[in-house]
């Protein structure tokens, strides 16, 4: 009987929320460092998503909705910002979070040298600390992005003996609060994480355990999925959506993507023609948006030629998507005085970037241009923008629901993540602009006065917009599609 007793109480352990599980995760990249303030890769945010919580989250509606704060209010003068954090919340390490820990979070973002979250979060003067669960942030000036940005990386929380402990080695092991904490990395192979019993909302957290895979290659990640050696992949290629739909045991999930693909130019490499405006412009009426939509992905994502969707409501309709013009591209190209000119693209080693690679070559060529495609691993190539060491670039970004996390650190004179150093009074006035208020009038001015100056500088050309597919399992149930593309475990099961 004690014996029977035991395999019955065995098996209902086995069949309660942390049932024994694994979700096989299916990602396009390997993520960059494991380190909220220095991460500045779509993948790297995917496995956050399971690390690290935020100060705020968003809803699929993009509103914002508390996380490890509970509630926040702005001061009339819009220069500081309170917020209350969530009471009995640990990190992975047992220490709790508390407004000390949220202070040396946001600090760190701060002043870390390398630090990809200072450009995000600069107009921040200064932290209080005003209780245990209280802390007041001081602004230099109104911000108006400041409860976007907290809703990503820079909202994010690490513990500060894990941090002070570890150096610049933490992201070897990260220790954050949120409901799965690292178990183990090996590079090009896997992460996983593991359920954190102490998780503060831990009765909405079903699945015990999460490998996430990289895989670059679309076919071989839905080849998986078919087998059964994935439960869950993330940006399904848009022409194998039928062969989805087909199969009984997979379910299909989308939503637009709140981010851009882009031509990054660097007008800066020596003796390249595209330091030439002109030559820039030729290569931009060179191509077709729609036409590279439809060849390579099938006609499920959006043509652009903005930081943001034609559908978004900050998109600058003064400004539609030009038209393809090859005769005007030629002559753009005799008035630079460079009918043939050579360009090096850069493009992800990855199932679809060589192909959009490969349709603007031939689009370009018949206006004389001469491109040649270079495939590279996703962190070789951000590693090449990051040294200047590129030419032209195929660069996505996943995008954030405040359309500064777009442009700021793009188009910002020497901001973090602005490769082709680009620098214009016009553009960081403009950018200026828009985030010292939160007058919904002055800042769509403000992104017209960006478009006006940008547009026509072109440091890069926004092409498309992806449309964010998931295939998974029938097994899977609870998941809700977010256009910031992350995956959201609270409420997962997996069956």
């Amino acid at each position: 009987m004690l014996r029977l007793a035991a395999c019955l109480l065995a098996g209902f352990a086995l069949t309660g929320p942390a049932a024994a599980q694994t979700l096989r995760y299916g990602m396009m990249e390997d993520p960059d460092a494991l380190d909220p303030t220095l991460a500045r890769t779509f993948a790297s945010r995917m496995v956050f998503a399971a690390l690290c919580d935020k100060l705020v989250d968003i809803g699929p509606d993009l509103k914002p909705v508390p996380q490890l704060a509970t509630s926040w209010e702005l001061s009339p003068d819009e220069k500081a910002l309170t917020m209350h954090l969530r009471p009995g919340v640990l990190f992975h390490d047992g220490e709790k979070l508390d407004a000390a820990a949220a202070k040396f979070s946001i600090e760190r973002h701060m002043k870390m040298p390398g630090s990809q979250r200072r450009s995000e979060i600069a107009p921040i003067d200064s932290v209080d600390v005003v209780d245990d669960l209280t802390f007041r942030i001081n602004l230099k000036q109104p911000f108006a992005p400041l409860l976007a940005q907290f809703t990503d990386r820079a909202g994010m929380m690490v513990s500060p003996k894990a941090a002070e402990r570890l150096g610049d080695k933490f992201a070897s092991a990260p220790v954050c609060a949120g409901p799965y904490k690292f178990v183990e990395r090996v590079p090009q192979d896997r992460i996983v994480v593991e359920r954190f019993p102490d998780y503060w909302n831990k009765d909405a957290i079903h699945i015990q355990r999460i490998e996430f895979r990289p895989i670059p290659d679309a076919t071989v990640r839905l080849t998986n999925l078919r087998a059964g050696q994935l439960d869950l992949l993330e940006r399904l290629a848009p022409t194998d959506v039928p062969q989805v739909k087909r199969d009984a045991k997979l379910k299909l999930d989308s939503t637009y993507e709140l981010g851009f693909q882009e031509i990054l130019f660097n007008p800066n490499k020596a003796g390249s023609p595209v330091s030439d405006p002109k030559v820039r412009a030729a290569f931009e009426a060179a191509i077709d948006r729609n036409a590279i939509n439809q060849v390579v992905y099938n006609g499920e994502f959006l043509a652009g030629n903005q930081w943001v969707n034609p559908k978004n409501p900050n998109y600058v309709a003064e400004y539609p998507i030009p038209k393809r013009d090859v005769a005007k591209a030629k002559a753009l190209l005799a008035e630079a005085g460079k009918p043939n000119p050579q360009i090096t693209l850069t493009v992800y080693a990855n199932s679809e970037s060589p192909q959009v690679g490969q349709v603007i070559q031939a689009m370009t060529k018949e206006a004389g241009f001469d491109v040649k495609i270079q495939a590279v691993d996703f962190t070789t190539a951000l590693d090449a923008a990051d040294k200047g060491n590129y030419e032209a670039q195929l660069y996505s970004w996943s995008g954030r629901s405040d359309p500064d996390g777009n442009t700021f650190s793009f188009l910002f004179c020497k901001a973090a993540l602005n490769y082709p150093k680009y620098c214009s009074p016009e553009a960081d006035a403009a950018l200026q602009a828009e985030r010292g208020t939160v007058d919904p009038a002055k800042r769509k001015a403000a992104w017209k006065a960006l478009a006006d100056q940008v547009l026509k500088d072109r440091p890069g050309i926004y092409i498309l917009h992806r449309k964010l597919l998931w295939a998974y399992s029938q097994k899977i149930t609870g998941f809700v599609p977010y256009p910031d593309g992350l995956v959201r475990f609270t409420g997962l099961k997996l069956n």
